[in-house]
């Protein structure tokens, strides 16, 4: 067992064996002499005892749960920087594409998109205080949530579509105002998505939907579409 030794006079700790216990020597660093500790002088701190019920293991039924903390990896951050770097290139190309193709990418893109963005921002704005969400349950869980998030605007543009076909242009395109109106109830649906989906509080959770707004409709800009989803 070694011995901790502190030198009285520059305060270098350093460890020396058991056989030296009780013997002088030199410090390494300034050469003072320094009587080393006997093994009995060593102060040991121990652990307190836990107290309670037990389960049949003979272990604490409530011991605390060593939480792990869960940090983004470099391979990770590269992984997303990359995606949204592939992901913005193909919205500059699509940009030259007939309409025809346009909509279709911008269908598909905003399904193939909400599991991804999902995680990314879930990543971000978890609760550090609790244990975060892992390996295929996370994934599920951004799945469910990606895809609800895609359900929203597959939700409004039914509305429009639906109301297109009662009211004569332009009285069915939904303009801003129509839009400033609509917002807050999307950001409600998508928050209620994200807290059951992830546990996130109420205003996290519209942030967490927010990610995925803002990105579809940034994506449908640089596309050169109309960024209210109707054409």
């Amino acid at each position: 067992m070694a011995i901790d030794v502190t030198c009285t006079k520059c305060h270098t700790r350093f460890q020396v064996s058991e056989k030296f216990a009780g013997k002088s020597g030199p410090c390494p660093k300034c050469k003072n002499i320094i009587k080393i500790p006997d093994v009995k002088d060593q102060v040991v701190i121990h652990a307190p005892e836990v107290t309670g019920p037990k389960d049949t293991t003979g272990q604490p039924v409530f011991k605390p749960i060593t939480r792990t903390e869960v940090k983004l990896q470099a391979p990770q951050i590269a992984l997303i920087v990359g995606s949204v770097v592939v992901v913005l290139v193909a919205a500059v190309i699509l940009r030259a594409q007939p309409e025809s193709v346009k909509k279709l990418a911008a269908i598909i893109g905003s399904v193939l998109l909400g599991p991804p963005l999902a995680f990314a921002a879930y990543t971000f704005m978890r609760d550090d205080e609790l244990e975060p969400f892992r390996g295929t349950e996370v994934l599920l869980r951004s799945l469910a949530c990606g895809l609800g998030f895609a359900a929203i605007w597959g939700a409004y543009w039914l509305v429009f579509a639906y109301w297109y076909n009662f009211k004569p242009l332009p009285a069915a395109e939904p303009n801003w105002q129509i839009m400033a109106a609509v917002i807050p109830i999307m950001a409600a649906a998508g928050a209620f998505i994200s807290q059951a989906s992830f546990e996130l509080e109420i205003a996290t959770g519209a942030l967490h939907f927010a990610t995925y707004f803002i990105a579809t409709v940034l994506l449908r800009l640089i596309m050169g579409m109309d960024p209210k989803w109707m054409h």
